[in-house]
């Protein structure tokens, strides 16, 4: 029942937290796609450009979004390697058009190939879209289920942590003596549960 985020919080954090290198709102649903005589079913991630650098994510081709695209949620899409070989084969996909429910999409990148993630889903199998062309066409609100956040090089990673929850907390009303409606997870937090899981 906790409320989801907003874009007004996304930009509340890029704004004051200073040390917050990269802000990407993110939205996920799952979808088919669809090219030509192919399709797959595949998760489409809504965010911005910020998305590809807090995710460390490289281009095999083509580009991400231009701020213009973002602002107008255009139907352009970055695609992952596993739909490329699903839908495209060995074939180059930027420039193609490519099927999502009632609209069609212009693939204008490729992303290099990252494998498996920690948690064993392929990060390959993803459709990367504008956040508002995900929020008008495919959830209908504007809603933002999560918001990753990338330290500056060199910055205490808990000290930015700590001001993210606090910014949170003033930003959702939560009273002192109130837990968060909300988590802050650290990336290192997550990799250190599963080698403690995978030891076990």
């Amino acid at each position: 029942g906790a409320p989801p985020f907003r874009a007004a919080d996304v930009e509340a954090i890029r704004n004051q937290i200073t040390s917050a290198r990269w802000v990407a709102p993110v939205v996920n649903r799952g979808s088919a796609a669809v090219y030509q005589a192919s399709n797959w079913s595949t998760v489409i991630t809504g965010s911005n450009s910020d998305y590809f650098e807090a995710g460390n994510w490289r281009f095999a081709g083509g580009r991400g979004f231009t701020e213009a695209e973002e602002r107008a949620g255009k139907a352009v899409c970055v695609i992952g390697a596993t739909v490329q070989q699903k839908l495209f084969g060995g074939q180059n996909p930027v420039g193609s058009q490519v099927r999502i429910r009632q609209f069609a999409c212009e693939v204008i990148g490729l992303l290099q190939g990252k494998g498996q993630s920690a948690m064993g889903s392929d990060q390959d199998d993803t459709i990367v879209m504008p956040l508002r062309t995900v929020q008008r066409r495919l959830t209908g609100n504007q809603n933002i289920s999560r918001v990753i956040v990338s330290v500056q090089p060199g910055i205490s990673i808990d000290g930015v942590r700590q001001q993210v929850t606090l910014l949170m907390r003033e930003r959702r009303n939560i009273g002192l003596n109130e837990d968060d409606d909300f988590q802050v997870l650290d990336t290192r937090q997550i990799a250190e549960t599963l080698t403690s899981t995978t030891r076990i």
